[in-house]
């Protein structure tokens, strides 16, 4: 924990948390998931992590008290706030008033559409965010198959999350699959749960998503992807020549042939499987549902 004691020193983000929440007749909201964030070496490792210029647009989701808003706004051209909880949304509009790159917008992220809060004209943008956990994907997937991406995401995740979210073949998940599938992933930091008031049960970790300029599958061809995605992951234990026939409803010896036509050995698993790999067996196995552009 940080020290407090020089008077030169700054105060522990932990104190100045529990006493603003006094002062405001704040607390955290359990329904919502709100841990906020009181390590200081944590949120240096968000920024820089971010790679924040004067020329960046920041969409910060679940700001709760401004700390990691505030250090956005001393590098960010524009910040970007969306918070769900009004009581929060209208402390942080009051106290952050001044301060003129930043606005505070109470609404659900996952009914916002990135470019209603965008400048007008502006399609590059980043995310930066500690996410409650219990919205993790739907966020993550919120923004990465938005109509305007984002060019960078550097997000708080619960850990074992996180080595989902960036993981190899061999540890593969749907979540992984999703991910990656529209950019790089990689795990900037571990966080313990100390670093956070109240503490949560579990440890957290920094993870940076850094998005691919072009899409691998097209935006109209995604239900056909994941269709078979989800398929070899229904039951990720059985070899994937049995998961897939079963979901999507082949008959073995069709699917076996189609999976050594993509290059892939029928007693693989899914976990096993790359991105690219999926592509692969993706196009050899919806081949025939005339797809058109989407298969070449």
């Amino acid at each position: 924990m940080e020290k407090t004691g020089d008077k030169n020193s700054k105060p522990s983000l932990g104190k100045e948390t529990r006493d603003l929440l006094k002062e405001s007749g704040l607390k955290a909201r359990k329904s919502l998931g709100q841990h906020f964030l009181v390590g200081r070496r944590v949120l240096g490792k968000i920024i820089a992590s971010g790679g924040i210029t004067k020329e960046d647009v920041i969409i910060e989701v679940g700001p709760g008290l401004g700390v990691l808003t505030l250090e956005l706004a001393k590098l960010a051209g524009q910040v970007i706030c969306i918070e769900i909880d009004s009581s929060l949304a209208a402390n942080l509009g009051g106290r952050l008033s001044g301060i003129d790159n930043v606005s505070i917008l109470n609404r659900d992220v996952l009914g916002t559409r990135p470019s209603e809060v965008l400048p007008p004209g502006e399609t590059r943008y980043k995310v930066i965010a500690n996410l409650p956990y219990y919205i993790t994907s739907p966020v993550l997937r919120h923004f990465l198959e938005a109509e305007v991406r984002p060019c960078l995401m550097v997000v708080m995740v619960q850990k074992e999350v996180a080595r989902s979210i960036a993981a190899i073949p061999g540890k593969m998940s749907l979540l992984s699959v999703g991910v990656q599938l529209y950019g790089r992933a990689e795990i900037i930091s571990a966080v313990p749960a100390r670093s956070f008031h109240p503490v949560p049960k579990v440890d957290s970790a920094v993870v940076r998503v850094t998005s691919y300029p072009e899409e691998i599958i097209p935006a109209g061809c995604r239900g056909s992807f994941f269709e078979v995605v989800r398929a070899g992951f229904g039951s990720p234990r059985k070899q994937l020549i049995n998961t897939l026939s079963h979901g999507l409803g082949m008959d073995k010896e069709n699917v076996s042939g189609r999976m050594l036509e993509a290059g892939i050995e029928p007693k693989r698993r899914a976990e096993s499987l790359s991105v690219e790999e999926w592509c692969c067996l993706w196009r050899v196995l919806k081949k025939d549902e005339g797809e058109g552009e989407c298969l070449h």
